[in-house]
């Protein structure tokens, strides 16, 4: 595994983080049991204890004093990967109300004939498409090798925030059905939620996205 861990001080009294390829068969590392979590259960979260783990010096990664660094540039990247995986289950929300609003009969008709549903529909379908074109437009900038931190934040935000709203539609559309395990519509409500949460908060998305756009102006107010 890789970890970050403090490795030293500077002389202002800064802490030197620096990033570890750390074998699991070290002595002194214990697994502890995996949490029973909301979502995501088909992945383990738990905690790993290091007790006096000694790792070798060129298990190191890179530089010493630029784990920081390296953890920005990950966390960077793997915003677009949460945007990514929010489109597919935004995607599926969708798919899954709209199969039902096209079959389940009310008052002598499928419920896709009624505004309230057909708005939320609409809503899901436009939400969808725009996270899919925000995560194309990051990923199409990390690729050509520019600065991608704003466009990572607008897609990581904008998109794991779409598949809470379509789970919850979905739920909404599907109904009493929905509610119940065998329709995989829950499943999605419980998955959405970390998506908010995990590689930074919306809430720190914003100041990214914030941040950026004020250097950008300053930038901009510089070269006039």
């Amino acid at each position: 595994m890789t970890i970050a861990a403090i490795t030293g001080y500077k002389e202002d009294g800064g802490k030197v983080i620096s990033s570890l390829i750390v074998p699991m068969d070290l002595p002194g590392i214990t697994v502890k049991r995996p949490y029973d979590k909301m979502g995501v259960r088909s992945s383990d979260t738990g905690e790993i204890h290091f007790d006096n783990v000694k790792v070798p010096k060129e298990n190191l990664l890179g530089d010493q004093n630029a784990g920081m660094k390296q953890l920005l540039q990950v966390l960077n990247g793997g915003r677009i990967s949460i945007a990514a995986i929010s489109v597919g289950l935004a995607q599926e929300a969708y798919d899954k109300a709209i199969q039902h609003a096209k079959v389940r009969e009310q008052f002598g008709g499928p419920i896709s004939q009624f505004e309230s549903v057909q708005f939320k529909l609409a809503d899901m379908a436009v939400e969808t498409e725009a996270a899919r074109l925000l995560v194309q437009k990051a990923s199409f900038l990390k690729d050509r090798g520019d600065v991608f931190i704003k466009e990572a934040a607008y897609a990581k935000v904008f998109a794991s925030e779409t598949a809470t709203r379509n789970a919850n539609r979905a739920l909404q559309i599907l109904g009493g059905t929905g509610y119940m395990r065998e329709a995989g519509v829950e499943r999605l409500l419980r998955d959405a939620k970390i998506l908010e949460i995990g590689e930074g908060t919306s809430e720190i998305q914003r100041l990214v996205i914030a941040r950026q756009l004020l250097k950008e102006g300053a930038d901009k107010n510089g070269r006039n």
